[in-house]
Formats: structure tokens, sequence, C-alpha cells
């Protein structure tokens, strides 16, 4: 019997598994695909598939927020992305350093500093350091094919004690971490014994069209003044890598039947060049065909309802919990920090009384992690809308005060410097936007400073531009 069952070996399972271990617990980690192959980090990309994450090949990044978390918590881990050949330093808004209004770099932009590194390395370097960490053991190739149940308290429809394999194994735990991710079986076996999570979702979300690249000699672009652009139809996304690569993202409505053209490799090519900010990134080696993704659509599951778990003996972290649009790049570190707001709470209640440590940490949970999840499914609606209607041809509208402040940050980003960095702040997720926005008093100052603009201020086409680029010639 081990202490905590941590159901998905991603980084959200591994860093919960490590931070439980370092308070003395035992804890085995069960997941379903196979582990990375044994040899440097070009054959850990090359060679390793993971079927049950669908976005192993798309742009990850690990924002300032989350890699300063991570040097601080698991020192050990951030040693071995190191290891292998994660990039330091990388600067957040580097790009935009000169650009119209927004001035040169400033000593405090250190802070928006991070460590570029592709999706499969990161997995690879926080196994390489869950499989040494005291108390750990990780399983590969195990699948969980459902909960085990015992006697609940009054009032609890059912009390979970452990899980059971493919193979016919019966594993028993005081706690079951679900940490699969998105495609997480979880939530269904809850339903099977009777306790659906309470779920909240958000449309069909987007479609990511996805490229990796490289250089020969290890170089990386110039970056693009800003990350994440968003233009009539479409976003576009540039994350750095490791070993002189990088990925590139366009972003669609998954909605956009006619954008579904993108998938084909000289189609992507077509569009990309349509944005000055990105057309460099095109350039390289390519080292990747074009990786389509869709079904991201926002969703939220909650175990407590009306005061009152619905299930003991098991909680949910990470995008198991709930998924947040993944162009924002903010899962990771979101996932890190639920991940030690359940050691601390394991920390407070111990692991013997079930229901306070469920009560516990759906409190925490809501407090903390909540309102940010709202705040990007707000965003994912009135994003979506918007496509929509641009697809109908017509002129968005939308009355949502939020959506509006957001837009004219976008804008007024580039005609002052402070807005600039205060939205990095929150975008890097150093400080919250009530903090680094509100109370300032920048959001009002973006407000004037926009006023009259139009809605798309960063060079890039049409959608009718777009889609006589990506219709076959």
């Amino acid at each position: 019997m081990s202490d905590v069952l941590v159901v998905g070996a991603g980084p959200t399972g591994l860093v919960a598994a490590m931070l439980l271990a370092a308070e003395g617990l035992r804890v085995t980690v069960l997941d379903r695909d196979p582990g990375p192959p044994d040899g440097d980090a070009e054959s850990v990309w090359r060679d390793w598939r993971r079927p049950a994450v669908h976005q192993f090949r798309q742009s990850h990044c690990v924002l300032p927020g989350g890699m300063r978390w991570l040097a601080a918590e698991l020192p050990g881990a951030l040693a071995r992305v190191l290891d292998l050949g994660g990039v330091p330093h990388h600067n957040m808004i580097a790009g935009a350093w000169g650009v119209a209004a927004t001035g040169p770099a400033r000593p405090e932009d250190a802070r928006f500093e991070t460590t570029a590194i592709r999706r499969p390395l990161l997995d690879a370097a926080l196994l390489a350091q869950a499989r040494q960490t005291p108390g750990v053991t990780v399983r590969h190739g195990v699948q969980v094919t459902a909960l085990l149940t015992g006697t609940a308290q009054p009032g609890i429809r059912c009390h979970v004690t452990g899980v059971l394999t493919d193979g016919g194994e019966v594993l028993t735990a005081d706690l079951v971490v679900d940490a699969g991710g998105r495609t997480s079986p979880v939530a269904g076996m809850l339903a099977g014994i009777g306790a659906e999570p309470e779920e909240h979702q958000v449309g069909m979300g987007f479609r990511y069209y996805t490229r990796y690249f490289r250089s020969p000699d290890g170089s990386l672009p110039r970056q693009a003044p800003w990350p994440l652009c968003h233009h009539e139809s479409l976003s576009v996304l540039s994350v750095p890598g490791d070993h002189g690569t990088w990925g590139v993202s366009l972003v669609a409505s998954g909605r956009d039947q006619e954008l579904r053209a993108l998938a084909d490799p000289d189609a992507w090519h077509r569009a990309l060049e349509l944005y000055p900010w990105f057309a460099p990134f095109g350039e390289g080696e390519p080292i990747t065909g074009v990786t389509a993704m869709g079904g991201t659509g926002s969703r939220r599951r909650r175990f407590v309802t009306g005061g009152r778990p619905l299930v003991t003996g098991v909680v949910a972290v990470g995008d198991a919990w709930g998924t947040i649009d993944p162009q924002f790049g903010t899962g990771i570190t979101i996932a890190w920090r639920h991940a030690a707001a359940l050691r601390d709470v394991v920390r407070a209640t111990g692991t013997d009384d079930p229901l306070r440590l469920a009560l516990s940490f759906d409190a925490v949970t809501e407090e903390n992690l909540t309102p940010v999840w709202e705040s990007f499914a707000a965003w994912d609606r009135n994003r979506l809308a918007e496509i929509d209607a641009e697809i109908r041809g017509e002129t968005p509208t939308a009355d949502d005060p939020d959506w509006q402040l957001r837009i004219a940050l976008e804008t007024a980003r580039w005609k002052d410097p402070d807005i600039l960095r205060a939205l990095a702040d929150v975008g890097c997720l150093l400080a919250g936007p009530q903090e680094a926005l509100v109370d300032s008093g920048l959001a009002e100052r973006a407000q004037k400073l926009a006023a009259g603009e139009p809605r798309y201020t960063d060079p890039g086409p049409t959608r009718h531009a777009l889609l006589k680029a990506v219709r076959p010639t």
C-alpha cells in the first residue's frame, strides 16, 4: 500500500509526487504511456511518443512565474532541466525593447526571464528527478481502469480507497491524486460510481496548428515584439525551445472549417508569411510537420457541492481539475501551484481525515485558482464569438467591459512602457491583474490611450487575405 497514488506522470503528477514525498509520504505514480527512451536530448525528442498526451508535440512554455517557483521549491528538478539543454535567461519581453514607444531594456526586466525547453525534454527532466526522489515510485505502461471504494462518511456518496489496473492489480492508498491531464479517465470513473463531479465548460475551444524548427548554428530568430498576437480570425504564437529549436502555432477557432487547410505545410507557411513579426520563424529547418490539435475547450470540475464533498479519498490537480486555453502558456505554472496547494493542505490536515482534506483543498482551489480559470474562460467566450462574427463577415461587438479592457491593453502596450511591463507581469504570472493594472491606474490609462484605435493594431492580414493565401494554388 502507498500513502498516495498519483494518476499521470506529466509535469503536474511528477511535481505533486515530489512535493508529497518531501512530506514523508510514500507516493506511487502510475502512467499509461511508456517512459522516455534512453539516450540524449535528441533521442528523447525524436523517439518518445505519449499517445495519451495530445498536446505533447505542441508549443509549451514554462512562464517566469513557474520557473521562479521551480527554482525555489524543487531546485534539483530545475538542474535536470538545464542538464537536458534547457536555455536559461530567455527574456519573454526582449522582442519589445525599442518597439514603438516601449523604450529600451530596463534592469528590472530580468524578472521576465525563464528557461526555454520543449515539452518532451521537460517531462524527461522531471521524471529523472522524481525517480531519484526518496519515497517516489514511478510506473509506466499501467492503465487505471477503475476506482476502488470503501465505507464513506455520512452524507458522502462514496470514498475512494485505491485503483484497479488493466493488469488486474489492486492498489490501495489513503489518497488518489488525479493528475491525468485533459484526457484523464478518472472523472468518468467517478461518474460510474455515482460521484460525477460538477462540471463547467466553455464551447469547443480552439484548434492549434504547430510546427517546430531548428537553426543550423543553435541560434534563435529575433523574438517577435510579443510572443502571442491576435489578428482577424487567427492568433500567432512563437515559443523558444532548447538546442536552437522553436515552435510556432497558428491558433484558429475549432469551428473555422476554412482554416482547416492550415494542416497542410504549404498552406501553413503561406499563412505565416502574412505576419511580419512571425514570418522569420518559418525560415528555419522544419523538424516536424504541422501538428494539428483540437478539443481544447476550457473545462473545470468541482468535487464539492452544497458544502459537502461528492466523494472523498480523491482529488484532481492541474488539467484534470481545470483546463485553460493553452495559447497563453499558463497551464504548467498554474498546475504546479495547484500541486503546491495540495501539499500545503496535506501538511495541515494529514491523510487520515478525508472529509477535512477534501473540504480544505476545495476551499483553497476555489479561492486561488477558480477566479483565474473564470477569467480565461471569459476570454475564450469573447474571442470565439469575435471569430464567429468575422467568419460571417460581420463586425464583432461585445459589451463585456473586461473584454474591452483586454483589447485596450493590447493596443496601449505599444504606447506606454509601464503598461507593457504590467501586462507582462500578469501574462508571466508574476502578479495579478488587480495589483498590476487596476490598483496602479494603468488599466484606466490604457483605455484612454486605446480610444479610437482599430481592433487589431499588430501587423497582419484581413481574414479575406488569409483565406486567399491558404487556399490551394
